[in-house]
C-alpha cells in the first residue's frame, strides 16, 4: 500500500494529532495542570480549524481519490468539515466550566476524547464513497456518544437516556445493514459509483426495500419523523453540553453524508424510488416536530422537538436535489450551529447556576439577566425565521433551493412548510414572552455566568448577526456546490 495516500487526510490527520496530544495531556500531566486541559483543548481545535480554513483560502484543498476510491475529499467535503469544527469550537468553549466542576474533575479527558473519536466518525461519512468506510465512521460517531449522553453518572436520567441512545443505534444501525444486505444483493458492489450505475433505471420492489431501510436507518440519526421517539429523553437527560453537541454538529454531519449517500448511491432512481417518501418524510418531520415542541415546559425537551423540525427544513436541501439546494443546506447547517448554541449556551449557564430548565422558571429573566435573554431571544428569532437574523436567509434559501424542481408536488411540500414556519413563531415567541412579558414572583436571580459560557454566547450572537447582515458566505458555498462532484450528479 502507498502510505503517502493518508497525506489526502488532512484534516483527519489533524484531528487525530489533537486527539493524540489530548491523550497524552490528560495521561502523564500532574493533577496540579489538569484544569488546563479544557482551554489546551479548545485552543488545539482553533488551530486545526484555522488550518482547515486557511487551506481552502489559499486554495490548497483539492480533490482527491484514495483507497482506491473509498475515501473521497474535495473542497466542498473540507468546507462541511470546517462547519462542524466551528461547532465543535463552540460547544468545547460553553462546556469549559461543567468539564471544571467537581464531579468532572476525573473524567474531563475522556469526554474530550470521546468528543474527538465521533468528530472524526464524522469527518469518514461526509467522506465516504465506499459503504464499508461509511458505516465504520456512522458508529464510530454513534457508539461514543452513548457513553458521553451517561457522563453525568450521578444521575438517573442520564444513564436511562445513554440506554435509549443505545438501543436506538444498535437498531438503526440493524435496520441500515438491512439495506446494505438489499443493496449489495442487487448491485454486488458497496462502492457509490458503481451502485449508482447497477440501479440506473431500475424499478423493483427489492431496490425500493432497500431504499427504504437505508433512509430509516440514517434517518433515525437525523431524528426525523418516525424514527424520533428517542430524541426528547436523550436530550433531555444527557449533559447539557452533550445534548447541544448531539444537537447541531451530530445532525449537521449526518445530514449532509445523507445527501451524498441519495445523490451518488440513488440518485438515478431519484424520481422512481424515494422523492415520494422524502416528501412524506419531509411533511411528518416538520409538522410533528412543531406540534409537539408547542406542548413542552422543559427547555431541553422544547429544543429536542425545535431540532426535530428543523431537520425537517435541512432535508428540503436533499428533495431540492440540485447544486443551490446542496450550498442551502450547507449555510442552513451552519447557521443552525450559531442559532442552537446560542440557546443551549443560555440554558447551560441556567443550569450551572441555578439547576432550573424549565420555561416557567424564565419568567422575568429580562429583569434580572438581561444580557441572557438579550442572547436567547436572538437565538430564538434565528431559529424561528425571523429577519433580518441569519435564520431568515438560511429558510430562504433553503426553500429556494427547493422550489427548483418543476413538479406541483414541491410547491405543496414548500408551502407546507412554510405553514409550519408560522406554526414555529408561536412556539419560539413564548420563550421570549416569558423573559419578557411573564412575571414571577420568584425569578431566577441576578448572577454572572462563566467567561467561558460569555464567550461562547457572544460567539454564537455574533455568528448570527454576521450570517444574516453582512454574510459573503453563502456566496462561497454557491460556487463550492457548483463545482463539486455532488452537483454533477445532479445533472444526470
Amino acid at each position: 500500500m502507498d502510505y503517502s495516500q493518508f497525506l489526502a487526510m488532512k484534516q483527519e490527520i489533524a484531528l487525530l494529532c489533537v486527539f493524540l496530544l489530548v491523550f497524552l495531556y490528560d495521561t502523564f500531566m500532574p493533577r496540579e495542570s489538569q484544569k488546563g486541559l479544557p482551554v489546551f483543548t479548545v485552543v488545539l481545535m482553533l488551530l486545526a480549524t484555522a488550518a482547515g480554513f486557511c487551506s481552502h483560502c489559499l486554495g490548497t484543498s483539492c480533490q482527491s481519490e484514495v483507497f482506491g476510491g473509498m475515501y473521497f475529499t474535495s473542497p466542498v467535503v473540507a468546507a462541511i468539515k470546517t462547519i462542524l469544527n466551528i461547532g465543535v469550537v463552540i460547544v468545547l468553549i460553553q462546556s469549559i466550566k461543567w468539564a471544571g466542576g467537581e464531579l468532572m474533575i476525573m473524567r474531563r479527558g475522556e469526554f474530550y476524547e470521546l468528543l474527538l473519536v465521533t468528530l472524526f466518525g464524522m469527518y469518514l461519512m461526509v467522506s465516504a464513497r465506499h459503504f464499508l468506510v461509511f458505516v465504520i465512521g456512522l458508529e464510530c460517531a454513534s457508539l461514543p456518544l452513548a457513553a458521553m449522553v451517561a457522563f453525568d453518572k450521578n444521575r438517573y436520567e442520564s444513564h436511562e437516556a445513554a440506554i435509549k441512545y443505545i438501543l436506538t443505534a444498535v437498531f438503526s444501525s440493524a435496520v441500515f445493514m438491512m439495506g446494505l444486505s438489499f443493496v449489495y444483493g442487487l448491485t454486488g458492489s458497496l462502492y457509490f459509483d458503481k451502485i449508482y450505475a447497477a440501479v440506473f433505471g431500475a424499478e423493483s420492489t427489492l431496490l425500493v426495500m432497500a431504499v427504504a431501510f437505508v433512509i430509516a436507518g440514517i434517518g433515525f440519526k437525523l431524528s426525523l419523523v418516525p424514527f424520533h421517539l428517542w430524541t426528547a429523553d436523550v436530550y433531555q437527560g444527557a449533559p447539557t453540553s452533550v445534548t447541544s453537541y448531539l444537537s447541531v454538529i451530530s445532525k449537521g454531519a449526518t445530514a449532509f453524508a445523507f445527501l451524498v449517500v441519495m445523490a451518488q448511491v440513488f440518485g438515478s432512481v431519484y424520481s422512481q424510488v424515494w422523492e415520494w417518501m422524502m416528501y412524506a418524510l419531509i411533511i411528518l418531520t416538520i409538522t410533528v416536530g412543531n406540534l409537539f415542541a408547542i406542548r413542552q415546559r422543559n427547555m431541553k425537551r422544547f429544543l429536542a422537538f425545535s431540532s426535530i423540525s428543523q431537520a425537517g427544513y435541512i432535508m428540503l436541501g436533499v428533495i431540492a436535489y440540485n447544486a443551490l439546494g446542496l450550498a442551502a443546506m450547507m449555510f442552513y447547517i451552519l447557521v443552525y450551529i450559531f442559532s442552537n448554541l446560542g440557546a443551549f449556551g443560555v440554558i447551560g449557564a441556567i443550569e450551572n447556576a441555578t439547576g432550573k430548565v424549565s420555561m416557567d422558571d424564565y419568567r422575568g429573566l429580562s429583569k434580572t439577566n438581561p444580557k441572557l435573554s438579550f442572547v436567547m431571544m436572538l437565538a430564538m428569532f434565528s431559529l424561528a425565521g425571523i429577519p433580518p437574523f441569519a435564520g431568515f436567509f438560511s429558510k430562504f434559501f433553503i426553500f429556494t433551493g427547493a422550489l427548483q424542481g418543476a413538479s406541483v408536488a414541491i410547491y405543496v411540500l414548500v408551502l407546507i412548510a412554510l405553514i409550519n414556519t408560522i406554526i414555529s413563531l408561536y412556539y419560539y415567541l413564548l420563550v421570549v414572552k416569558a423573559m419578557y412579558i411573564s412575571e414571577d414572583e420568584c425569578p431566577v436571580k441576578n448572577f454572572k455566568s462563566a467567561c467561558s459560557e460569555r464567550i461562547g454566547m457572544w460567539i454564537a450572537v455574533a455568528g448570527i448577526l454576521f450570517l444574516g447582515l453582512v454574510s459573503p458566505v453563502y456566496d462561497t458555498l454557491i460556487e463550492l456546490a457548483a463545482n463539486s462532484e455532488i452537483a454533477t450528479y445532479f445533472l444526470r
